[in-house]
């Protein structure tokens, strides 16, 4: 019998089709929010540079005002205000990113590379009755409600964003209260590759269903139609760059989905999840590999485990990047020397013989049980979206944890 959690933040997204009138306000939108975004942090950059003074929210929004009543940025006062103030506070946010370390500086927004997206707090929309309606538009938007919102939803914020594919997305950040399966008494230790995207420690291995190259050939076919194109040639560059788009989306969209069921079925089966912290942008720097790697997401795969794990009141536990978990025996645990990607199998000196990634993924589990009882060694980790206590740790073993720290039950 499940039981429910207390409140949790939740977007959902649904796709729409606006109309012309709507999606000619939308990009106007879109427009406006890049300008103010690099308006303000070209005002930020030069008032660091030049006076060594921080400049925060409420001057930039203070500016925003005064750029309304110039001549040049009178377009600004055309669409609603609620985007242009978010902008604002993301702005702001990312700061705060880069002064604790946890990002690099903020980057201009470029009008061709950029997400065109737009946010709406509560005063910029109303939603009554499954119809949402945007400021300064009069009809409803003809959302495609792919999914029930939880009972009785009140957004408290609309994102509006268009991918490079063309289409139209809407996103509701939702309260919601996710019903808890029964807990489960497994643990499951987790190593990722490429040509088995995920080996777990019972043995069983999960295919890497490579998405990309299943579409190389159409993505090299449209994307030399792309080459062809001169630079300055709008309509025809502008179709070519969309059929480019919707390869990637294509892509995108599959992989996506394959691992919002893998993640979604580890979590659900398994108490305590344990996985390796990889360094992928250094990995990405292989070039016979990156290709590879950015194809099986396995960063996009650790985010989804995170999250779902604090929903469903389950544990994550994150082991140090630099851990031998490939190297080092899991029933002797004696170390080995160099051992080379090609090698596949091995067999220890105690006679043991083993899978490089069955092995490597005892070993983690064992790694982050055994460490994460003793309680040595253990950083806890960035908390979980909307504030949940999903409990995240770092595990940074000491010495070498023997195969004899197993799962309970």
């Amino acid at each position: 019998m499940s039981v429910t959690t207390t409140h949790v933040k939740r977007a959902f997204k649904y796709r729409f089709y606006p109309s012309d009138a709507q999606a000619a306000e939308l990009s106007r939108t879109f427009g406006c929010v890049r300008k103010v975004y690099n308006l303000a942090l070209q005002a930020r950059t030069e008032a660091w540079v030049m006076r060594g003074e921080r400049v925060g929210y409420s001057a930039t929004s203070a500016m925003l005002t005064a750029w309304k009543k110039t001549r040049e940025l009178a377009y600004l006062c055309e669409v609603s205000s609620v985007p242009l103030q978010q902008t604002l506070r993301h702005l702001q946010g990312a700061f705060g990113n880069f002064w604790a370390k946890r990002a690099k500086y903020p980057t201009f927004k470029s009008r061709k590379k950029s997400r065109k997206s737009a946010e709406y707090t509560t005063s910029g929309f109303r939603f009554r009755d499954g119809r949402l309606t945007l400021a300064r538009m009069t009809e409803p938007l003809a959302v495609v409600w792919s999914r029930p919102l939880p009972r009785q939803a009140r957004p408290s914020t609309v994102t509006v964003s268009q991918d490079a594919a063309g289409r139209w997305f809407v996103s509701l950040l939702c309260d919601d209260r996710p019903a808890i399966p029964a807990p489960a008494n497994a643990a499951v230790g987790i190593d990722v590759g490429v040509t088995s995207l995920v080996t777990l420690s019972t043995g069983q291995r999960i295919a890497n269903p490579r998405h990309e190259p299943r579409e190389r050939e159409r993505l090299a076919r449209a994307q030399r139609d792309l080459a062809r194109k001169a630079v300055g040639d709008g309509a025809n560059r502008a179709k070519a760059r969309l059929k480019v788009g919707r390869v990637h989306a294509r892509i995108a969209d599959r992989r996506r989905d394959f691992l919002h069921k893998l993640t979604t079925r580890l979590v659900r089966e398994n108490q305590t999840i344990v996985i390796e912290d990889l360094s992928v942008r250094n990995m990405l720097r292989n070039r016979r590999l990156s290709r590879a790697i950015s194809d099986a997401g396995w960063t996009e795969m650790r985010s989804m485990l995170e999250y779902k794990a604090g929903w469903y009141g389950r544990e994550v536990i994150i082991v140090d990047r630099w851990f031998p978990s490939s190297k080092l025996c899991s029933a002797c645990g004696t170390l080995q020397g160099g051992m080379p990607l090609n090698v596949r199998e091995w067999t220890c000196g105690c006679g043991a013989t083993h899978d490089r990634d069955v092995n490597a993924a005892k070993n983690i589990l064992a790694a982050g049980l055994a460490v994460a009882a003793c309680g040595d060694g253990v950083r806890p980790q960035r908390s979980t979206p909307g504030g949940q206590s999903s409990v995240k740790q770092e595990v940074v073993p000491t010495a070498a944890p023997r195969a004899a720290a197993q799962p309970r039950g």
